[in-house]
C-alpha cells in the first residue's frame, strides 16, 4: 500500500471511529429503558444530587455514604454535570417538564462519553497487540460494538463502568512493548497508566489485582532480559507507582475531606467492612464457581468461546508473534488471577469482573478474525450464517435486556413525575412498598415536592456475627407479613375517610399517614386488595416490568394505586 494511502486510512480510522463511537454510545444511553443495579443510582447519582443541590433536595443517601465507604470522586463528577445542567436550564428559562428531562439525559450522555472511550481504547489496545489495520483489531471493534453487555452496562452510571474505562486506557498506555530508543516516553506512558490505575483502584479497590499482575509480569525476567534488568524495571515501576499513587491519593483525600467534612480514606474502610467484617454477604452469597459458570458467560455471551481460545493461544508459544504475546499474555494472566481472587469472596456479581472485558475482547479478537476471515464477509456460506447468527443473537439479547426486562420500575417514576407536573406546584406523596432500592430515586423523581418513602434494608452494622443469621431489615419484616407490618407502621385506614383533599400528609412519622400514591409489585396485589379494598384507593396505573425474576417479591407488573377524589 502506498504510504499516502496508508496514512489516509489510519487517519480516517482514528478520527471517524471515535466520532462514530461517541454518536453510537449517546444513542445507546438515551435508548436504555430498564433497571439493572441500584448502585447505578444510589452510589453515584443520589450522592451527586445531594452534593449539587443540598440535603433538602430529597436525595437518598445510603448507609455506605454515612459510613464513608465510597470515594466521593465519582459522585463529584456527576454533581458537576447536575450543576451545569441547572445553570443551562435556568439561563434558558426552561419549564419544569423540559428541565426534568434534561436532568435525566445529561448524566446518561456524560456516561456515554466514557463508554465510547472504553470502546475506542479496546480497539487501540487491539492494534497494539495485533498490529494497525489488522483484521484482529477490526474484530475487537466489531466485538465491543456488538457486545450485549457493553450495550446494557457501559452507559450506566456505575462505578464499575468508569473503572472499566480507566482500566482500558491504562492497559493501552502500559509499556508492555518497551521502545529502548525512547526510554523517556516509556516512563511517561507508565506514569500516566499508573495514575489511571490508581484512580480506578480508589473507585474499586479490587482493581489493584490487575495492576499487581501487570507490574510483576513486566518486571519478570524472560528470555530476552536478565534478573538485573528485571529488578531495575520493578524499581522504576515502584517509583512511578509511588509518584502516581500519592498524587491520586492526595486528590482523593482532598475530595473526601470536602465531601465528608473529615479526613478519611474510603478504600480502606470499604475493605474493612466488606472483607474483614464480611458485610457484603448480607447482600448475597454465591457459589465458588459463579464467575466461571455464570459471570463470564453473561459478560461475554457469544464471544466466550473465542475469548477462551484467545487465552489458550496467549499462554501457548505458538501462533502469535513475540510482540503480540507481550500484550496478550499479561491480559490472559490478569484475567485468570482476577477471577481466581474474586472467586474467594462470598458476594459475587457480574459487574465486579467488568474491568476484564476489554482484555478479554482483545484476546478474543485474534481467533474471531481468524475463524471468520475475511471480515465482515467470510468465505463460506456456513461461516457467513454463523456470523449472521452471532450478530442476531447479540442484538436480540441487547434489545431485550435494555428495552424489556425490568422496565416497569423505571416507567413508574416517569408516570409519577408527570402526574406531579400535571398537578401543578402541590406536594405529591408516594409510598413504595417494594424490596428496598427497587427503583431509582431523586435522579428520576427530580422534583423536591415529590415526597417519597420506601422500605429500607440497612445491614447489621452493630449486630454480633453470631446474631446476623436471624437479622431482618425493614423490607424483610414487611414481606414476612405485609398486613401486620401495615397495621403496625401505617395509620388506621379508617382515617382516610375523614381526610380532606388538601390535608398535609406526613409519610415519615412512626405511624405513617397513607400517601396519595402506593407503588408495589403485582405479587403483592392480593394482599393490598384484602387490606384496602373498601378504602378510597384504586388502581390508576399498571406497567409491565419483566417476564421473570429470581426474587419472588418482584414478580409481575408494577402497580400504582392512588387515592380517588370521588370516594
Amino acid at each position: 500500500m502506498p504510504p499516502m494511502q496508508k496514512q489516509h486510512i489510519q487517519s480516517f480510522s482514528n478520527a471517524n471511529v471515535l466520532y462514530f463511537l461517541f454518536a453510537f454510545r449517546i444513542c445507546n444511553a438515551l435508548l436504555i429503558r430498564t433497571f439493572f443495579q441500584p448502585d447505578e443510582y444510589f452510589q453515584s447519582l443520589e450522592p451527586a444530587w445531594d452534593i449539587a443541590f443540598g440535603r433538602s433536595s430529597g436525595a437518598w443517601i445510603t448507609w455506605e455514604w454515612r459510613e464513608r465507604l465510597r470515594s466521593s470522586l465519582h459522585p463529584f463528577l456527576f454533581a458537576a454535570v447536575y450543576r451545569v445542567t441547572a445553570f443551562v436550564a435556568q439561563s434558558l428559562n426552561l419549564e419544569a417538564t423540559t428541565k426534568a428531562e434534561l436532568f435525566l439525559a445529561t448524566p446518561k450522555v456524560s456516561q456515554a462519553c466514557f463508554a465510547a472511550t472504553t470502546d475506542y481504547f479496546i480497539w487501540k489496545l487491539a492494534t497494539k497487540a495485533h498490529g494497525k489495520n489488522s483484521q484482529a483489531s477490526s474484530a475487537a471493534l466489531f466485538l465491543t460494538v456488538f457486545s450485549p453487555w457493553q450495550w446494557f452496562c457501559s452507559t450506566r452510571t456505575l462505578s464499575n463502568s468508569l473503572e472499566t474505562t480507566l482500566t482500558t486506557v491504562a492497559l493501552w498506555l502500559w509499556p508492555l512493548r518497551n521502545d529502548p530508543k525512547k526510554p523517556g516516553s516509556n516512563a511517561r506512558s507508565l506514569r500516566a497508566a499508573l495514575g489511571l490505575a490508581a484512580t480506578a483502584t480508589v473507585l474499586r479497590p479490587t482493581n489493584a489485582i490487575i495492576w499487581i499482575v501487570m507490574a510483576l509480569y513486566t518486571a519478570a525476567p524472560g528470555a530476552d532480559i536478565n534478573p538485573t534488568r528485571a529488578l531495575w524495571t520493578l524499581a522504576v515501576e515502584c517509583r512511578e507507582a509511588v509518584i502516581s499513587g500519592l498524587s491520586v491519593i492526595a486528590i482523593s483525600l482532598a475530595s473526601d475531606r470536602l465531601h465528608y467534612g473529615d479526613w478519611t480514606f474510603p478504600p480502606l474502610r470499604f475493605i474493612h467492612f466488606n472483607v474483614v467484617q464480611s458485610l457484603a454477604v448480607f447482600y448475597g452469597r454465591n457459589r465458588p464457581d459463579y464467575y466461571l459458570t455464570e459471570g463470564l458467560p453473561l459478560l461475554l455471551t457469544t464471544t466466550l468461546p473465542f475469548a477462551a481460545w484467545g487465552c489458550w493461544v496467549a499462554f501457548s508459544n505458538a501462533t502469535y508473534s513475540a510482540d503480540c504475546q507481550k500484550v496478550t499474555r499479561p491480559l490472559a494472566i490478569s484475567a485468570f488471577v482476577f477471577v481466581t481472587v474474586m472467586s474467594l469472596i462470598a458476594h459475587k456479581e457480574v459487574r465486579f469482573i467488568y474491568p476484564l472485558l476489554p482484555g478479554l475482547l482483545v484476546l478474543a479478537a485474534g481467533p474471531f478474525a481468524q475463524f471468520f476471515s475475511p471480515l465482515p464477509f467470510p468465505r463460506t456460506v456456513l461461516k457467513k450464517t454463523l456470523l449472521g447468527s452471532f450478530v442476531a443473537v447479540n442484538m436480540t439479547l441487547a434489545f431485550y435486556i435494555s428495552q424489556v426486562h425490568q422496565r416497569g420500575v423505571i416507567d413508574v417514576l416517569h408516570h409519577l413525575r408527570r402526574q406531579h407536573e400535571l398537578g401543578g406546584a402541590s406536594d405529591t406523596t408516594v409510598m413504595f412498598m417494594m424490596p428496598c432500592h427497587s427503583t431509582p430515586w431523586r435522579s428520576h423523581l427530580v422534583h423536591p415536592n415529590i415526597d417519597a418513602r420506601a422500605l429500607t434494608c440497612e445491614p447489621p452494622l452493630d449486630v454480633p456475627v453470631e446474631a446476623r443469621a436471624s437479622y431482618m431489615d425493614e423490607a424483610d419484616q414487611f414481606y414476612a407479613d405485609p398486613i401486620v407490618w401495615m397495621h403496625e407502621n401505617m395509620e388506621d385506614k379508617t382515617s382516610l375517610r375523614a381526610r380532606t383533599l388538601d390535608a398535609q400528609i406526613d409519610i415519615h412519622q412512626e405511624r405513617a399517614q397513607w400517601p396519595e400514591y402506593l407503588v408495589f409489585f403485582e405479587q403483592l396485589e392480593p394482599t393490598m386488595t384484602e387490606l384496602l379494598s373498601k378504602t378510597a384507593y384504586e388502581e390508576c396505573w399498571r406497567g409491565f416490568n419483566t417476564h421473570w425474576h429470581d426474587d419472588h417479591r418482584r414478580h409481575g407488573d408494577v402497580l400504582v394505586w392512588c387515592l380517588s377524589k370521588d370516594k
